[in-house]
């Protein structure tokens, strides 16, 4: 990536795992108070009517991502003509949604007292809530719209610094007034007042930044003859996106299908600790999506297949690490967590580690993917429910727990693994696909020669019991890592041409920032 890419992907980097660091520490603390203050119910009822919005934001039908896939070129060319029109028609099309979602969100009003018949709250907190929480949906289809160039524009440090200061602010200023008033109506207020105000801040920051840009629902609606691609690729999404959530919400019915209440639990645990960790890689290498985008529209066929082995080396290391980390750290941590009576068979965690490897390591080929545009493998989301599906029935009727977890591995390593990098390289890079295979391959020996040396020296020297309490499993931790970086790093560097770029790109930039 360009210097200017670069650098913006760092800064949307260094934004989103700092604030996603905060708000971490902060939500441990504002969920014991509001639990404490406000009672389970309260919480558990803006838990349910956050649920409940997700399914009427349905409508958007994957807009929002295809408009990023639109806006690559012109941002690219800096054609502001162009940008105005498509953000011009992204506000039209938004509208109608918008609207759909409000006749839903009235319709679904009627059924709240069949809904939250058993909560004990007043009717009238659940009405406010609602209508609150309607309200800030609804803002960003109406008013938030232009907020999608900054993203597209490796601008989403923005959005994220202004969205997030305000969120810990609100957090900050609700566990003081519950502890102090303790009133629901006043908690729903502050939600909805911060609401408001980050609309009014968000828009005045994007006309700071693009005065320019001055769009009308009116042009899009003239305009939007003109940008059907937009419809075409947010139809695509749209399949992408309901197969996904169906994959993630069968999962668990069949895990209690074939297994106990207690295993669920069991179970939930460690999905709980993978989240997390998956939400802070994700912030981390997720801020390179728009500058992917924008070097695809840039058009150098070597520059983006030197980026894309860069972004898929450290990828592959960051899995890597972190999946031979999770497998001798998991379970250990459960145990001085919870106690031992909740760690899961190591068959179990082998499963799931499986399946967390692919979705770390897939994050370069899905950007890229979503680069080129390449939805249109409609197919692909629904074979890969339908595998999902048909594996965990036949495998946890057989094996049980691990058998249902299987069924995300096979659609994993079947479609994920399998199709998506041959149909990045035939219709993406218009090469062949083989040379990727050699190079994956290469990389998955030195992982596992890596994994063996670093458990024969473990085996060897037991130096710490991960077991013992929290200080035994940090120590474990740091030996076992640096066990393994000792290892795993200069193989991968020497073998690795992506990886020996990528460092010299990164000194680099390092050298740059002592200059200044």
């Amino acid at each position: 990536m360009s210097e200017s890419r670069l650098h913006k992907s760092y800064l949307n980097a260094r934004v989103n795992v700092f604030f996603y660091l905060v708000t971490l520490f902060i939500s441990f603390f504002s969920r014991k108070i509001f639990l404490e203050k406000l009672g389970a119910d309260f919480v558990g009822l803006t838990g349910t009517m956050g649920n409940l919005l997700s399914f009427l934001n349905l409508a958007e039908l994957g807009i929002g991502a295809s408009i990023g896939y639109v806006l690559y070129k012109p941002i690219f060319e800096k054609n502001r003509e162009k940008i105005r029109e498509i953000i011009s028609v992204l506000g039209y099309l938004y509208r109608n949604v918008g609207l759909l979602i409000l006749g839903g969100g009235l319709l679904l009003a009627c059924f709240l007292p069949f809904i939250f018949s058993n909560t004990g709250i007043h009717f009238g907190v659940i009405y406010f809530a609602y209508f609150a929480f309607l309200t800030s949906t609804l803002i960003g289809y109406f008013i938030n719209y232009r907020q999608t160039l900054l993203g597209a524009d490796q601008r989403n440090y923005v959005v994220t610094v202004y969205f997030q200061t305000g969120n810990i602010v609100k957090i900050f200023l609700q566990m003081v007034l519950v502890c102090y008033v303790g009133s629901f109506y006043l908690w729903i207020a502050v939600e909805l007042f911060f609401g408001i105000l980050y609309c009014f801040i968000l828009n005045w920051k994007i006309n700071q930044v693009y005065p320019w840009l001055k769009c009308s629902v009116g042009e899009g609606r003239r305009k939007y003859a003109d940008n059907r691609i937009i419809i075409i690729k947010a139809r695509q999404m749209f399949v992408h996106r309901i197969a996904g959530m169906g994959r993630s919400q069968l999962l668990p019915f069949l895990v209690y299908a074939f297994t106990s209440l207690k295993l669920v639990a069991y179970y939930g645990n460690y999905i709980l600790l993978l989240t997390k960790l998956n939400q802070f890689v994700d912030n981390f290498l997720g801020s390179t999506g728009a500058g992917v985008g924008n070097l695809i529209a840039e058009g150098d066929r070597r520059r983006i297949h030197q980026v894309f082995w860069e972004l898929s080396a450290l990828r592959f290391f960051i899995a890597s690490f972190l999946t031979f980390a999770l497998y001798h750290l998991m379970s250990p941590f459960v145990t001085v967590w919870l106690g031992a009576e909740y760690v899961l068979p190591q068959t179990v965690v082998i499963v799931i580690l499986s399946n967390f490897f692919v979705s770390q390591f897939r994050g370069t080929n899905d950007q890229f993917i979503f680069g080129y545009g390449l939805f249109h493998d409609t197919w692909a989301p629904i074979a890969t429910l339908v595998i999902t599906v048909m594996v965990a029935l036949v495998g946890g009727w057989l094996w049980g727990l691990p058998g249902v977890l299987l069924g995300d591995v096979a659609s994993s390593v079947t479609i994920i693994s399998i199709w998506k990098p041959y149909l990045l390289y035939k219709e993406g890079f218009c090469t062949s696909v083989w040379a990727y295979w050699r190079n994956i391959g290469i990389y998955m020996l030195l992982f596992a020669l890596s994994w063996a040396l670093a458990d024969g020296v473990l085996w060897l020297f037991p130096l710490f019991d991960p077991c013992s309490g929290y200080g035994g499993w940090l120590l474990y931790a740091l030996y076992s890592s640096i066990v393994f970086l000792t290892v795993f790093l200069p193989l991968f560097y020497l073998f690795s041409e992506g990886m020996r770029v990528f460092v010299c790109r990164m000194w680099g930039l390092v050298l740059r920032k002592l200059r200044w």
